[in-house]
């Protein structure tokens, strides 16, 4: 999701807490629902810019992630950097996944949405070991391909689409394409986040990312925002606190369990966005979105499970959170 799915997820744990699974599970599935409401807010909103859909996110965001910070006392430390174009440049890319993700949200059936933002976390296996050397075995590259085989099972009647002459197809391809490159966008960003953690505090991270992404979704005034009337404006601001509460309860669940026994409740999103987009958007999931995305969620359970028998360590493996939009 965004999802940003932007599909973000900046905020991570330094200490470590007491570990209490259950309480991890319960807040991550929490931050699911609250990250789903989000996704639900911008959907209802309507054909908004997506740089005005990023600015109303990133700016109402701020005040849960804000008053949780200065709760802990870690407002004094959040300027604080000796990277302040790591910032910067982890902040564009991150705005333009985010982007790309509302783009295709606002043109998407919601379940569609999320199931092919699920082909970020396997983007990123793919660009870690690219970019970063790590080492991926071939069970976790077998995985992957599986995984982008449910992701274009998903896709690909949208983007069949292209050559009907619709323009309601043709949108709905756009979103596809768009969807993918954002989830693409996003796991560069992930890649620039590992960086900065080795020497930033979280904190840092999420304040640098949040003004960044403000900033930058209030330069997009020049090219267009819509005229807002109250009930978008109200969804929007909604999203926004969604999205700051999903990163604040995503962030405690990493602190009461590890990542290898909460990440598979991340796909607990692909059924409240089959829910929500029956009852509210009248969405009827096609045989496709279902079989492609029970293909993802399994190829992505695999690389967690994968991943926590070859021992990876605990404290890596909570060092960066997915991201969410």
């Amino acid at each position: 999701m965004g999802g940003d799915r932007n599909r973000q997820g900046e905020v991570t744990g330094d200490a470590d807490g007491a570990r209490r699974p259950l309480t991890g599970i319960t807040l991550k599935v929490t931050s699911v629902c609250a990250f789903v409401a989000m996704s639900t807010f911008i959907k209802a909103s309507g054909d908004v810019p997506p740089g005005q859909i990023v600015f109303f996110r990133s700016l109402f965001a701020i005040i849960p992630v804000v008053a949780v910070m200065a709760f802990r006392r870690e407002l004094a430390v959040a300027f604080r950097t000796s990277r302040p174009a790591g910032h910067i440049a982890r902040g564009l890319v991150g705005v333009t996944a985010m982007g790309l993700g509302f783009f295709a949200l606002t043109r998407l059936p919601l379940p569609e949405w999320v199931a092919i933002n699920y082909a970020q976390p396997l983007i990123v296996v793919v660009f870690s070991a690219l970019f970063l050397g790590e080492k991926v075995r071939i069970f976790r590259w077998t995985a992957v391909l599986i995984g982008l085989v449910g992701v274009t099972i998903v896709s690909w009647p949208k983007l069949t689409v292209l050559t009907s002459g619709s323009s309601l197809g043709r949108d709905e391809a756009l979103g596809v394409i768009a969807v993918l490159a954002g989830a693409a966008v996003s796991a560069v960003a992930m890649l620039l986040v590992r960086r900065l953690v080795l020497t930033e505090r979280s904190p840092t991270i999420v304040f640098w990312f949040s003004i960044t992404s403000t900033a930058m979704g209030l330069l997009t005034i020049p090219f267009g925002w819509a005229a807002l009337d109250a009930a978008q404006a109200t969804f929007l601001v909604m999203a926004g606190l969604c999205g700051g509460v999903g990163q604040i309860l995503m962030t405690e669940s990493y602190r009461h369990a590890d990542m290898s026994t909460i990440a598979p409740f991340e796909y607990t999103s692909m059924i409240l966005a089959i829910a929500i987009g029956f009852f509210i958007f009248s969405e009827v999931p096609t045989p496709h979105t279902i079989v492609g995305g029970a293909i993802v969620v399994l190829a992505g359970l695999f690389i967690i499970w994968r991943e926590h028998r070859l021992g990876l360590p605990r404290g890596a493996a909570r060092k960066v959170t997915p991201t969410q939009g």
